[in-house]
């Protein structure tokens, strides 16, 4: 937990959660304990390959993550413009913490990074390389570990577009 007891909300998406999976690591999110990951339900429907989202919902179960409906009004119509170019758990997290003030963590590129950046600044994304990141810098796992991971997604069509994350420290 950060100074102060308090934790930063990270909407995540899909393309993050389902990184994880693969990988096996969803516990990740628990070990960051600086922050606190909502996935809106329209990422979570996003989720259809049946162990990936078994993984998801035991993370969901295990309290790693938590589930949320959008019902504030001003989030789903900033979500309904954002469904014009970009798909539907995107938009949700996007609107999401453009209301809320939070991070978003996904992976995609395009529309959703160039309109998050443009939203929210570099500083409130993260992504699948920088959850890993952080899980080494808090000690949550080593290099070698983030290492077999990142050729885990390799293998699974995920590229990371480093030699090792001991190049990123």
């Amino acid at each position: 937990m950060v100074a102060g007891g308090e934790e930063r909300k990270v909407a995540i998406d899909a393309s993050v959660l389902i990184n994880l999976a693969i990988a096996d690591r969803l516990e990740l999110l628990a070990a960051l304990d600086a922050y606190r990951f909502v996935v809106p339900l329209e990422a979570l429907a996003e989720i259809r390959r049946p162990e990936q989202r078994r993984r998801v919902d035991m993370a969901l179960d295990a309290g790693h993550l938590q589930a949320l409906e959008l019902t504030d009004i001003p989030i789903l119509r900033r979500r309904a413009r954002f469904l014009r170019e970009m798909g539907p758990g995107e938009a949700a997290c996007l609107a999401l913490v453009a209301e809320e003030g939070w991070l978003v963590a996904c992976d995609e590129k395009g529309v959703f990074r160039r309109t998050a950046i443009h939203l929210l600044g570099e500083g409130r994304l993260l992504n699948t390389v920088g959850l890993f990141v952080l899980g080494i810098r808090q000690g949550y796992w080593k290099v070698a570990d983030a290492d077999r991971a990142k050729d885990t997604l390799a293998q699974n069509r995920y590229h990371i577009k480093i030699r090792s994350f001991r190049d990123v420290l």
